[in-house]
């Protein structure tokens, strides 16, 4: 995987990915995906502001304005794309119609509770669709590094900034590791990018177990 770290996540989140999976991609390192995935990988990207067949980001000289995401960058549209209005997006979400979100976030606790919209004390990012995107998918996956940049853990005991949902995280991946959550239990099953034992438990403060493949 790429020695760049956000690429390295996204890479690696991709890989959760099935065919035939439709899937929303928060903004950040989620929407790197659409350019690492293989063309033949038959996941459906979805966007909340009414595009589902997501391609990867055009050339420069082929941008088309009206083809944007929800983090306002350009997109492209693969054969079979269906157009729709954000009421029929959120439908789609609160109906259960998405297998997979995969976002990004400030800390995610050792039950699984993700907080990802705002910092006390900063201005407040917005919480934007994921409170729905986190409770309507089938599963969700947290993308983000395992530190902030002041090298604070992001996976913690308890979350301390505002929570966005409870229990809600699935997988949970940064540079250094793969956890997933099973029946409220953080577990470790992957090391990514050269990364040790040592490195993860520098970088996590929340309590997990080690199952490694």
């Amino acid at each position: 995987m790429s020695g760049d770290p956000r690429t390295r996540i996204a890479a690696r989140a991709a890989l959760e990915l099935e065919p035939g999976d439709v899937v929303n991609l928060g903004i950040g390192i989620p929407n790197l995906i659409p350019g690492i995935l293989a063309p033949d990988a038959g996941v459906v990207i979805h966007t909340e502001n009414g595009l589902l067949g997501v391609g990867p980001r055009p050339a420069q000289d082929a941008v088309d304005p009206d083809l944007v995401d929800a983090a306002k960058l350009p997109v492209t549209a693969l054969p079979g794309a269906a157009y729709f209005d954000s009421a029929d997006s959120f439908a789609m979400i609160r109906g259960g119609h998405v297998d997979v979100a995969v976002l990004g976030a400030l800390q995610v606790s050792a039950a699984g509770d993700i907080a990802n919209w705002a910092v006390p004390g900063r201005d407040v990012l917005g919480v934007g669709g994921a409170m729905d995107l986190v409770v309507g998918a089938r599963r969700v996956i947290v993308t983000m590094t395992a530190t902030t940049g002041a090298g604070e853990p992001k996976v913690v005991p308890e979350c301390t900034y505002p929570l966005t949902a409870r229990g809600a995280a699935d997988v949970v991946v940064t540079e250094l590791s793969v956890f997933r959550l099973r029946e409220g239990r953080l577990v470790l099953v992957e090391l990514l990018g050269g990364a040790t034992l040592d490195d993860v438990a520098r970088a996590t403060s929340a309590a997990y177990e080690v199952e490694l493949g």
